[in-house]
């Protein structure tokens, strides 16, 4: 939940440097973090075993939180289940008193999405704004956008034309439940492309800690109403 904000553990300080060396050879161009602090040290053990940007600006977000839990926070999983057995209700539709729905965090999902697309709108105006620019694909160096868990799905990154792409490589740190609401948005809302294998339980799954999803995400045009996005793998810890 967010009501206690604690640090990492020794265990989770280890996944987030494993994190770290996995997504070395990546080069973000952005990275934005939950406000709420193992989120912030992963954003920050991550960056530190990066080769490109170490000293890249992590921006913090509070709509990246994880879901609001109530009276539930800082209380065993089964004190959480026995609330919604007594409600009547199961995990994890049941809202504890003072928590949020999954609509709502669903709503702080979709407002934060839409403005990543903004971003990338606007950087890709920034850059055909320049006398004699070239397309931002063209100038990246494959090097730089070596993703590692590629040879671990079924299906390789789909590779976005340079006339359409808006060459933004963004790293989001965020929380289990929140990221399991907001892939949901992706899939029900935004008609997203799944890997061919993917099973309903795993998408249905909560990440493991550090675990990586990776989402190609294509705005023909500049179109923020229509965005084309494609799952290229979901909860990859093969780090771990």
């Amino acid at each position: 939940g967010q009501g206690v904000d604690e640090p990492l553990s020794a265990t989770g300080f280890r996944q987030a440097d494993a994190a770290g060396l996995f997504l070395s050879n990546v080069k973000f161009t952005h990275v934005f973090s939950s406000d709420l602090l193992r989120a912030k040290q992963t954003a920050a053990a991550i960056l530190g075993k990066n080769k490109f940007c170490k000293d890249l600006e992590i921006k913090y977000d509070a709509r990246l939180r994880e879901r609001k839990y109530g009276v539930a926070e800082g209380r065993p999983l089964a004190d959480l289940k026995a609330m919604a057995k007594d409600a009547g209700e199961q995990c994890p539709s049941f809202t504890p008193s003072g928590g949020e729905t999954l609509d709502e965090v669903r709503e702080r999902a979709r407002e934060f999405f839409e403005s990543l697309c903004q971003l990338a709108v606007e950087l890709e105006q920034k850059e055909q704004g320049k006398p004699g620019a070239a397309s931002r694909s063209s100038g990246t160096s494959g090097e730089e956008f070596v993703f590692p868990w590629t040879k671990h799905c079924s299906e390789a990154e789909p590779s976005p034309a340079p006339s359409t792409a808006l060459d933004a490589n963004v790293l989001v740190v965020s929380h289990g439940a929140y990221m399991k609401t907001w892939i949901a948005y992706f899939v029900s809302d935004l008609n997203c492309t799944l890997p061919a294998d993917l099973s309903k339980s795993q998408l249905s799954s909560v990440s493991p800690n550090t675990g990586v999803s990776h989402f190609v995400i294509k705005l023909e045009s500049g179109n923020l109403l229509k965005p084309k996005i494609t799952c290229v793998c979901l909860n990859q810890d093969s780090h771990l």
